[in-house]
């Protein structure tokens, strides 16, 4: 049976992960919270904020598996410079603590969870980003997960952990937020939507494809 911590349980990913994995025979679950009255019947690590100094080591014991999710996501009118340290607290060099205890702790993979924006914001024509892309994040949120991505890779390349990273594009599903969120309500009112002559596509996928 695999023991798999999962951090960012009560998040739009996390929240689906736990229905998804706690009706597995195969494995044992176990979360990361930021708050003590966290309502469910899986067991679950309060640790606080997440940074370099939290201390994961309990959670950690006898894991096999790291499902990392939790971040700082995008925070609109937030000053550039101001957005960039504190998207590298958490989303860089929290990852990587977490890593780094995880190594330790024996854990044989770490999943990490990142963003299809590490390789740009749109491509030419009608061509598909590719994990063989030269990577190019336009902004903090993305040049955080690519910071994260890069450490993540020097940790493997001098330890036995796998290293799984996903760049997901927009995921879309139950309790969506954001401007997807805005879209279905629009959407719902029965406004028309000024789109037909717009020449774009997007890629999405599916909460329960990504899970």
């Amino acid at each position: 049976m695999k023991k798999i911590l999962l951090t960012g349980a009560s998040g739009f990913l996390g929240t689906r992960i736990i229905k998804f994995l706690g009706n597995l025979e195969e494995s044992q679950l176990s979360l990361v919270s930021r708050k003590e009255n966290f309502s469910t019947d899986i067991r679950h690590f309060c640790i606080g904020d997440i940074d370099n100094s939290t201390d994961f080591s309990s959670a950690l014991a006898g894991k096999d598996v790291v499902i990392h999710t939790a971040a700082r996501v995008h925070k609109m009118r937030e000053n550039p410079s101001e957005a960039m340290t504190k998207f590298r607290i958490v989303n860089v060099e929290g990852t990587l603590n977490l890593a780094r205890q995880a190594l330790n702790a024996g854990v044989k993979r770490f999943i990490f969870i990142s963003s299809i924006k590490v390789n740009g914001d749109q491509t030419i024509g009608s061509r598909a980003f590719s994990e063989h892309d030269v990577p190019n994040p336009l902004d903090p949120y993305a040049l955080s997960k690519y910071e994260a991505e890069q450490g993540l890779l020097e940790i493997a390349n001098f330890s036995k952990m796998e290293i799984v990273i996903i760049r997901p594009p927009l995921v879309y599903g139950p309790g969506v937020k954001g401007n997807f969120a805005t879209m279905i309500k629009v959407v719902k009112f029965g406004l028309p939507l000024p789109l037909g002559l717009v020449n774009n596509v997007r890629s999405f996928v599916a909460l329960d494809n990504l899970i």
